[in-house]
């Protein structure tokens, strides 16, 4: 039951082949058992019983809300929700408990979803690995998976079993982390620069970076205000499209988003990709690109080939400048996002009485770590008088030319583009941290970041497992506002690779159901 999709378990409430309480508990007690994985700040445990017991109500009268009604979720720490603490993984925000649900959350609760609690991040979701929060680093489920076991030999007899684990990426590594152990069936997360599918990536699952404007941003506390999305993670392609359907549209507290009313869609069974024209944009063939990765991503598109789609190479040539550009915009906008958090309304408040301007400054001292300290330092420096228009300015413009280089990929007739996701596949933690945040940030957001400055979406979806034994994802890019068109392709391409499940053991034992929907064959 836990390893199956959405739908069916949606099927399986309706027919009462189980309740929404037992669904919840078996989540909360691989919560317990997975714990290790940190992929929780919160568990909601009595507020989620709660809700599953108004869910089985409702189901007993015959009257659920819809698919997503008793369906266990998550939600990345930085989207507000009522009643429970939400942290941002900062000292700053600990204990604070916001008076209103972001809009999201509420869409979720309202179509009868059961929220188990918020998951783990990088502090204010600044990172790209989730190891800089302030409760700890988030542990990959691919590391204690038989997969990965049994590609991964110790260097040495010494070596400590624990130390191998590897990063699920970030910065909304919790997420990622909770929907790839079963502990829920879908979770938000955010995505500036690539924040949901950068994890999705290494966790082996789908993200989803929908159209900005397509769903609203309100309560999710802002990174960066022109680039922030919240993100869909799930186990596969249909299901994000059941979530993205009770999310997107029109929300008068947030001004960005469409005016339209958004028609939910269902993905046909048979996809057909024959007509369509599949972009490769020669740019992200990026340094430090995996030969593994660069081999996938060349299968992956004879695989449209052989279908009878058009597969053309295409040029996305300020595609080099996108990284330095997206630096400079997001430090800008991070720094005029943190000087709310004073210590005077919300939030943690220092003790320093000599001068209000010594309170702000201990404040902020305590409350933020280095690696958003820096951003705010970078970002200020960016926005000083003398600078704005070298850098602030400047940036700006090469942004209208990496979104302007999209339009003229997509106005040339190409429908989807096919990048990697990620350089390659997860590395151990040990390995991670020798890097500082801002030059890893950098490197992992290479070949995501752009689609968050062009407003476009975008998805990874799971590939295949690398030769250790750890999943890698591509990426499909489309049209604005084309999501449906996005995700079809999506689904096409993931019947094709036939991605393997994780085999975890703390799993096993709790669900004996997992593994009977194994797929078999993969792509590699």
């Amino acid at each position: 039951m836990m390893g199956n999709t959405m739908s069916l378990v949606s099927a399986a409430l309706k027919e009462g082949r189980v309740a929404p309480t037992e669904l919840c508990q078996r989540c909360l007690s691989l919560i317990k058992s997975t714990k290790f994985l940190n992929a929780y700040i919160t568990v909601a445990e009595e507020t989620a019983l709660k809700q599953a017991e108004e869910s089985e109500k409702r189901y007993r009268r015959g009257q659920p809300l819809g698919v997503l009604d008793g369906i266990p979720i998550a939600v990345k720490d930085n989207f507000n929700t009522a009643g429970i603490e939400t942290t941002c993984a900062s000292n700053m925000l600990k204990g604070y408990i916001s008076p209103y649900n972001a809009t999201v959350v509420q869409k979720l609760l309202d179509q009868g979803a059961v929220l188990l609690g918020k998951t783990n991040l990088d502090e204010f979701a600044m990172g790209s690995g989730s190891t800089d929060g302030v409760f700890g680093p988030v542990r990959n489920p691919w590391s204690y998976s038989r997969q990965y076991k049994e590609k991964s030999v110790p260097k040495s007899h010494s070596e400590d079993k624990d130390s191998n684990w590897v990063i699920t990426g970030g910065s909304s590594g919790g997420s990622a982390a909770a929907v790839s152990s079963f502990t829920c069936f879908a979770a938000l997360g955010s995505d500036t620069g690539g924040s949901t599918r950068n994890p999705a990536a290494h966790c082996g699952v789908v993200g989803l970076k929908p159209t900005y404007g397509l769903i609203s941003r309100h309560g999710l506390i802002p990174l960066v205000n022109s680039m922030d999305v919240p993100g869909i993670l799930t186990r596969c392609v249909d299901d994000a499209a059941v979530v993205l359907g009770s999310l997107a549209g029109h929300d008068p507290k947030d001004s960005t988003t469409i005016q339209d009313n958004f028609k939910p869609f269902e993905l046909s069974n048979l996809p057909d990709v024959s007509k369509l024209s599949i972009g490769i944009p020669k740019e992200y063939h990026a340094p430090g690109l995996s030969s593994e990765i660069l081999a996938l991503w060349s299968k992956a598109a004879d695989l449209f080939k052989n279908a009878g789609a058009k597969v053309i190479e295409v040029s996305l040539p300020h595609t080099r400048y996108s990284i330095v550009c997206y630096h400079v915009l997001c430090t800008a906008e991070v720094a005029s996002n943190m000087a709310r958090f004073d210590g005077l309304e919300y939030g943690h408040r220092s003790d320093m009485n000599k001068s209000t301007e010594s309170m702000y400054a201990a404040t902020r001292r305590e409350g933020f770590n280095d690696v958003v300290r820096g951003r705010i330092l970078s970002g200020n420096y960016f926005m000083l008088k003398q600078n704005y228009e070298n850098y602030f300015i400047k940036a700006q413009k090469v942004r209208r030319l990496i979104a302007n280089d999209f339009v003229k990929v997509f106005g040339s007739g190409v429908d989807i583009l096919l990048t990697p996701t990620t350089l390659s596949d997860a590395v151990p933690y040990t390995e991670f941290i020798k890097e500082d945040n801002r030059t890893r940030s950098a490197q992992d957001d290479i070949l995501t970041q752009a689609a968050n400055m062009a407003g476009l979406p975008a998805i990874n979806v799971p590939t295949a497992l690398s030769e250790r034994g750890l999943p890698v994802g591509l990426q499909f890019i489309g049209r604005s506002f084309q999501e449906k068109q996005l995700l079809t392709v999506a689904k096409w391409f993931e019947k094709q690779v036939k991605f393997p499940t994780i085999q975890l053991e703390e799993v096993k034992r709790h669900d004996h159901g997992v593994f009977q929907h194994q797929k078999s064959a993969s792509f590699l």
